[in-house]
């Protein structure tokens, strides 16, 4: 570009000088703004400088100073602040549904949402004990084409893969297209899972999102019945073991005092609980019963029991008979 061109854009240049290396910490002096701009071939005096600096003022831009010696500019932030970013970039970095492709470029977008001063402390990641990544970046994708069906009142249709022996993936039902009206997308347990309305069944069926493959709008117009008319997610029974099914039960828990830390991550703080004179509780809580459930209680070895329905205990008790003789 010819230099005349050059002159034209230093407002841009300024612009974008500013919001990249400059944060609330650091600055740039006015030496170090007129030798960047003369690296990109435009020359520029003080003077004019001080004029483009309030421009950018009138525009609506938070142009500040550092009291250091000299003088250093900054252009405030409008958008995440790095508290805010790092939030991001650790959740991002943590998120099991997420293949770690997925998660890199994430992380690389929101890193060019902060200055270049600020992207080192965005470089360090989450630890997270025995966290494994998706294997598919196919999520994104189909959660969208579920939106989009449900937008037009359409079924999908997709292949459904689950791990055999070996831990090679196999197609389900014969390696035949599954067709379903999709009823609602639930993000539970660490993944993303389709609760839709089988014809053959003519009951709700549930699939891992990120399992599904050849993902498409089908032609079928969806299913519409009093069933799918009347459904209501319950989000209460889902927050613990929702995904595994099995009907919603209110139960009873007795739980140690050094078990309610635990038991207020699993269900929540809000839960009807009743004070032990031992300092525990007999917290009331809304589960669907299933293996999970019960294999959650047995791990917290005595710390939490069930309490009650005494229908509920005796399945328990019975289940763990059942895994005993398996043993």
């Amino acid at each position: 570009m010819a230099a005349n061109g050059k002159q034209k854009l230093k407002l841009l240049y300024l612009y974008k000088m500013l919001d990249e290396q400059t944060d609330a910490e650091h600055g740039l002096s006015m030496a170090q703004i007129l030798e960047k701009l003369e690296e990109q071939g435009i020359t520029a005096e003080r003077k004019g400088i001080y004029k483009d600096l309030n421009v950018l003022r009138e525009f609506g831009c938070t142009i500040g100073t550092i009291q250091h010696m000299p003088v250093e500019y900054t252009m405030e932030k409008t958008g995440l602040d790095l508290a805010e970013l790092t939030l991001l970039v650790d959740a991002v970095q943590s998120s099991r549904f997420l293949t770690q492709r997925t998660a890199n470029r994430l992380v690389k977008k929101l890193s060019d949402l902060a200055s270049v001063h600020e992207r080192d402390a965005l470089k360090r990641r989450v630890h997270v004990d025995g966290r494994v990544k998706s294997q598919s970046d196919s999520v994104f994708y189909n959660v969208d084409t579920i939106h989009e069906a449900m937008r037009l009142k359409r079924k999908v249709a997709f292949l459904y893969f689950k791990y055999d022996s070996n831990m090679n993936p196999e197609a389900q039902h014969d390696g035949k297209l599954y067709v379903q009206t999709p009823v609602h997308v639930v993000f539970a347990n660490g993944y993303y899972y389709l609760i839709g309305w089988s014809d053959n069944h003519e009951d709700f069926v549930r699939f891992r999102i990120d399992r599904m493959r050849l993902l498409q709008v089908s032609d079928e117009k969806a299913t519409r019945n009093q069933e799918i008319a009347n459904y209501a997610f319950e989000d209460f029974a889902y927050q613990a073991f929702g995904m595994y099914g099995g009907e919603p039960v209110s139960a009873k828990l007795r739980v140690a005092p050094d078990a309610m830390d635990i038991v207020a991550d699993r269900f929540g703080t809000d839960v009807p609980t009743r004070p032990r004179k031992d300092g525990g509780a007999e917290v009331s809580v809304t589960v669907r019963k299933s293996a999970q459930f019960f294999g959650w209680v047995a791990g917290m070895n005595g710390a939490v029991t069930i309490a009650g329905p005494k229908k509920l205990a005796d399945e328990y008790r019975s289940w763990l008979r059942g895994l005993a003789e398996q043993a």
